[in-house]
């Protein structure tokens, strides 16, 4: 009987649980282990501060629902890898041993990198459910006394839509409150350009962010790099394509929310040939490992380089229908691994589709594959799309409830999209 451990239950790892445990079935063990006894739909985090959705709803224990499956659940941060010995340490002393281990851990946040920000400091984050309820009471201030906002994106980030989503979802919270009025509004970003997203732009997402952005009274700054963070004031150095400072500002602000810088967890940076620099997992074509082929990786915690050198360092985003590819190529890769002793030949389809939240419209983009040059590049508008990404959250939560093995996301979004026939 082979033990596949997988660490992270988040957008990657539930997936690759039920996969892997549908494909190797009773005969073999699959063990999920998670530092949070709940999943939580991330995606639906910049709901949270405004009110639009509360915690109960985007999430839901996991030892319930992951038992109906065979599958066993810890609720335990790892601490260690012994990739030689082929266990992990938990935070509470247990070791786990491995045949093989599949890391989708997600990233650690690198709030620590810019002094001054992240929740226990002075601006606030929707990059997990704690830090979106957080973010709630200082946005509920913000409406009894409004001040300026800022919202963006900090040097380093690799993530972008959701700070895109945030800005235009407290927009209308704010009007909806009657007080948009009393509120001046930035977006600070370390892209080159608005609507570069971390892939060099698609389609026309550059003027159509621009107009979007202007549209709503919020203005930018680009090629931002945030120095530190004080109690009401950011401090910005604006860069030219030469990498120098074009341009220093102090932003008073009464509420800011800045997607961070993102590197890998302790445990996984701490391994000599699992990860790079920064900590993400190393990763060849089938998401193995190349130093210990008996780990996989998946998600957001993975290495993938930036899609062009920018003026302030830009990464690249892992979105979910890429995240999923990888997760099924996986649970192949493993089932022909423990079935057949066949070595890995399934690859992940490396390209983004993303639905965006936009307040009262949404945005959807297509890049196939996700790094230019692109066989597809498909970029629309509509309220169309916030309805789609409100109807998918409720499937995607159902889904996960119930134990569905299939790539749903691939199946479902780019089938609303239309993306088979753009492949095509």
């Amino acid at each position: 009987m082979a033990t596949v451990v997988i660490v992270g239950a988040g957008l990657g790892g539930m997936p690759a649980a039920y996969e892997i445990k549908a494909l190797l079935g009773k005969q073999h063990r699959v063990v999920m282990v998670n530092e949070r006894p709940s999943f939580q739909f991330t995606p639906s985090n910049p709901w949270i501060p405004v009110g639009w959705r509360k915690g109960e709803e985007v999430s839901f224990d996991l030892a319930k629902h992951l038992g109906k499956k065979g599958i066993e659940f810890i609720a335990q941060a790892m601490t260690k890898i012994e990739p030689k010995e082929k266990y992990i340490e938990l935070a509470n002393g247990d070791k786990i041993e491995y045949d093989y281990l599949v890391l989708t851990t997600g990233p650690k946040l690198d709030f620590e990198s810019i002094p001054g920000a992240g929740p226990e400091f002075f601006t606030q984050s929707v990059c997990s459910l704690q830090h979106a309820e957080v973010a709630k009471d200082n946005f509920d201030a913000l409406v009894e006394a409004p001040g300026p906002v800022i919202v963006g994106a900090f040097q380093g980030a690799s993530c972008f839509g959701p700070g895109y989503e945030y800005a235009f979802v407290v927009d209308k919270a704010l009007r909806d409150a009657k007080v948009r009025k009393h509120v001046e509004m930035t977006y600070v970003t370390s892209e080159p350009y608005i609507g570069h997203l971390g892939l060099g732009g698609v389609g026309d997402s550059k003027s159509m962010m621009e107009s979007e952005l202007r549209n709503k009274h919020i203005k930018w700054i680009c090629n931002a790099r945030v120095t530190k963070v004080e109690d009401g004031v950011m401090f910005v150095e604006e860069l030219n394509d030469e990498g120098e400072v074009k341009r220093s500002h102090e932003l008073p602000f009464k509420h800011s929310m800045l997607i961070p810088p993102f590197k890998g967890i302790d445990p996984i940076a701490a391994v000599e040939g699992l990860a790079n620099p920064k900590g993400f997992v190393l990763i060849d074509d089938y998401q193995r490992n190349p130093t210990y082929p008996e780990i996989y990786s998946a998600g957001v915690c993975v290495a993938i380089p930036p899609v062009e050198q920018t003026p302030v360092p830009t990464g690249t985003p892992k979105t979910g229908y890429m995240i999923e590819s990888m997760v099924t190529a996986i649970a192949h890769n493993l089932r022909d691994k423990i079935f057949d002793d066949k070595e890995p030949s399934h690859k992940g389809t490396w390209s983004t589709v993303c639905l965006a939240d936009m307040g009262d419209t949404g945005a959807a983009f297509v890049a196939i594959p996700q790094i230019p040059p692109r066989n597809v590049t498909w970029f629309k508008k509509g309220k169309w799309v916030r309805l789609s990404k409100i109807a998918f959250e409720k499937y995607f939560i159902r889904k996960m409830k119930s134990g569905a093995s299939e790539p749903f996301y691939e199946k479902q979004v780019m089938k609303l999209l239309g993306v088979e026939r753009l492949e095509k």
